[in-house]
């Protein structure tokens, strides 16, 4: 048995969410309003049956490493409007969207297929859209070709997409993980509007010195008379690239003086935050409070965390982590280093990324080449069994 039939949020032959029945109520005990409030959303998804033992045994099973395969999940800035048109027509698609809906009170399919593209691209709108999107691309491989998840040794999610990658291993609930990224993006996205500040991917030769560029970028912005300024490097995501977040004034610096620290290519990302810095401190608290309310259990395959790019160990390790992950820089590039480290000559496993966009193959590309060349992505805008038929 696969952690996909075993995950708490799998959907059953029967039509509409099986939920573990020990989470119903004993994980939201005392959690205050918020708990009451997630426990009222969740009343109607309860699920028949929880994961056995043998299924938990089952994922721990070694296989050869060609037989493994990894799960990439996508964040935020992989969306677009039309994601999930190619899903909709797979098993319990709809009734993760109808959920989803319950939970965020709002309809997130018609705007991740209709838009408008200024609505989706909030970050309270655009991280809850991957999150599922990501998911229901997971209902689509399972139909497609359910061995690819019945061999999976190992997940790993960009930002947002870790969520996606901890309940796809059965290490947290659908609903409740859905609720805990709605917490996150509204805080994050209220963090943003508090200071002017954003996101800058840059590209840089061997020799260029990123933190001493956002040194002398956050003394340019002492100069104007800003206090306490924010300018680091927020993601890495392969060799020679880095995203660098913080006040737009930095960052407009960078680009300006982008010749003086060897940088080839430099553009703002489409983002109203500066994701991934202190600037983001005013979320964490919302999120650290949603987490306590929520029961988290141990992977039953192995989740990479974007903080130290080590496997989660425990639920306490996953909780605390994933509040530190909002103010840590993503550690991408060294993450794709653990997942598919391997001794020489050994074969590496067949990769898949799940949801909208193919970024993560781009940078596994760059990474490890080798790895790449057994890569797949998962289309969340059409359905190539239908354009075939």
């Amino acid at each position: 048995m696969s952690s996909w039939a075993a995950a708490p949020w799998r959907l059953g032959g029967c039509g509409g969410f099986r939920r573990a029945s020990r989470r119903a109520g004993s994980s939201l005990a005392g959690g205050g309003e918020r708990a009451a409030r997630l426990s009222d959303l969740l009343r109607s998804s309860e699920r028949d049956g929880a994961p056995g033992e043998e299924a938990a045994a089952a994922r721990r099973e070694r296989r050869p490493p060609r037989e493994g395969t990894v799960l990439l999940f996508p964040g935020q800035g992989s969306h677009f409007v039309g994601m999930g048109r190619g899903l909709l027509r797979y098993p319990g698609v709809r009734d993760m969207y109808r959920l989803a809906e319950k939970v965020l009170g709002y309809d997130l399919l018609s705007l991740c297929l209709e838009g408008p593209r200024a609505e989706l691209d909030r970050t309270r709108h655009c991280q809850p859209a991957v999150f599922v999107a990501s998911l229901a691309a997971v209902e689509k491989l399972n139909h497609r070709q359910p061995d690819v998840l019945e061999s999976c040794v190992a997940a790993a999610g960009y930002s947002v997409g870790e969520f996606a990658a901890l309940v796809f291993a059965g290490a947290m609930d659908f609903a409740e993980a859905l609720y805990a990224v709605k917490v996150r993006a509204e805080a994050m996205q209220k963090a943003s509007e508090a200071v002017p500040s954003g996101m800058l991917s840059v590209i840089g030769r061997p020799e260029a010195n990123y933190k001493f560029a956002c040194l002398e970028a956050r003394r340019h912005c002492e100069s104007l008379g800003i206090e306490n300024p924010v300018c680091e490097i927020s993601n890495y995501l392969f060799p020679d690239s880095r995203v660098i977040a913080g006040h737009l004034q930095a960052l407009k610096f960078l680009q300006e003086n982008a010749r003086k620290y060897y940088f080839t290519r430099t553009k703002m990302l489409p983002v109203s935050g500066a994701f991934h810095t202190r600037l983001m401190e005013p979320a964490v608290e919302p999120l650290a409070e949603v987490l306590k309310c929520i029961e988290i259990q141990k992977p039953l395959i192995c989740v990479y965390s974007n903080v130290d790019s080590k496997k989660y160990m425990h639920s306490k390790h996953i909780q605390k982590l994933l509040v530190k992950q909002i103010v840590s820089p993503v550690l991408w590039e060294q993450t794709m280093h653990s997942v598919y480290e391997r001794k020489q000559g050994t074969e590496f496993p067949y990769t898949y990324e799940v949801g909208p966009g193919k970024q993560l193959g781009a940078i596994l590309k760059k990474c490890n080449l080798k790895a790449w060349r057994q890569y797949s992505h998962v289309d969340v805008s059409k359905d190539e069994e239908v354009m075939e038929t």
